[in-house]
């Protein structure tokens, strides 16, 4: 049975605000909008202008949507400048580069009619203060956010305000932003895989990159059993062409995968078949200046981008607020 089918129907809507410190070369506020994780807007402290990014958006939306969203982002913008000063001296901070960033949106499976929200708060990164959507509350998982969960589950109005927002407004934004890039947030792309190793005592990586949808599972496998322990997967990233890369690291002695058989698996809605790769000599690639395609043709530009830049765009895209961490946006000052 496929794993895939779960994937197939479901759709989200998500925002990240990001709050940087001023005294670096980014911006001090960035606001990247996703749909299907896919980038369809942007918004920066230094143009101060909500700008498209598909061609999806751009051709159905008008200037009094870009307009909005301006001026929507440069209140914002003031909002996150108290919200990050608020933070620093709870955590007893006076400089230095720090980060507050806040994630929001939906989902909705356009099969089942299932729908699910989200709002979560970061601070350098880690967990902040979250809203729990099925109680209507919010939870301070550090001590430096007690108070403003308190104060905030003390306004029945604005915990209302939110569930509306995340079980319908939302919602019906996602559902026609879909309707506008469907064929472009339904698209089908097959990732390329290639087994890469530094060096012997190295784990072994299974590189999947190139992919779309988002949704992968890379699993390994030793003598066609499931192996659960000695594995690390790592995040699901975007890649500059607006596909995936994700890596899944094996630690295993030379002497075993040469004795045993050892695969890594690759399931993704694309393929008709998974991709098995087989660990061996011939398919770990000790050169991790580039990278191959197992089948011996030329390196595809998704596992170029993944394995030469993949890094440096990452931590760029990090930066402009979209996986730095995974949180979300209203407003309110602490």
């Amino acid at each position: 049975m496929h794993l895939f089918k779960t994937f197939l129907a479901s759709h989200s809507l998500k925002y990240f605000y990001t709050a940087v410190t001023a005294g670096t070369d980014f911006p001090v506020f960035t606001i990247v909008g996703l749909v299907d994780d896919e980038q369809f807007m942007y918004y920066d402290s230094n143009t101060k202008k909500a700008i498209p990014k598909t061609e999806w958006i751009k051709e159905n939306e008008g200037a009094d949507y870009w307009n909005y969203w301006s001026q929507g982002s440069v209140s914002a913008q003031q909002t996150f400048k108290a919200n990050i000063a608020t933070a620093m001296q709870r955590f007893n901070q006076t400089q230095g580069v720090h980060t507050f960033q806040k994630r929001f949106g939906c989902d909705w499976d356009d099969e089942t009619g299932a729908t699910g929200g989200f709002e979560q708060f970061g601070y350098e990164g880690e967990d902040f203060l979250f809203y729990d959507l099925k109680n209507q509350r919010y939870i301070a998982p550090v001590q430096q956010a007690f108070h403003t969960a308190l104060r905030w589950n003390h306004n029945p109005a604005e915990l209302e305000r939110w569930k509306q927002y995340l079980t319908q407004e939302c919602v019906e934004d996602l559902k026609k932003y879909v309707s506008y890039g469907r064929s472009t947030l339904e698209r089908k792309v097959a990732p390329e895989v290639s087994l890469l190793q530094k060096d012997s005592s190295s784990p072994v990586t299974c590189h999947v990159t190139g992919f779309f949808p988002r949704g992968v599972m890379v699993t390994w496998q030793r003598n066609r059993q499931d192996l659960d322990v000695d594995v690390e997967l790592g995040e699901t990233m975007p890649n500059e062409d607006g596909t995936f890369q994700t890596k899944s690291h094996l630690r295993v002695k030379p002497e075993d995968w040469k004795s045993q058989e050892y695969t890594c698996t690759v399931q993704h809605k694309s393929l008709e078949q998974d991709i098995i790769l087989p660990v061996t000599e011939e398919n770990i690639n000790k050169d991790l200046k580039t990278c191959y395609n197992p089948d011996g043709s030329s390196p595809p530009m998704g596992v170029i981008i993944g394995c030469v830049v993949g890094a440096l765009l990452l931590a760029l895209i990090a930066i402009g607020g979209v996986y730095v961490w995974k949180k979300r946006s209203s407003g309110e000052s602490h």
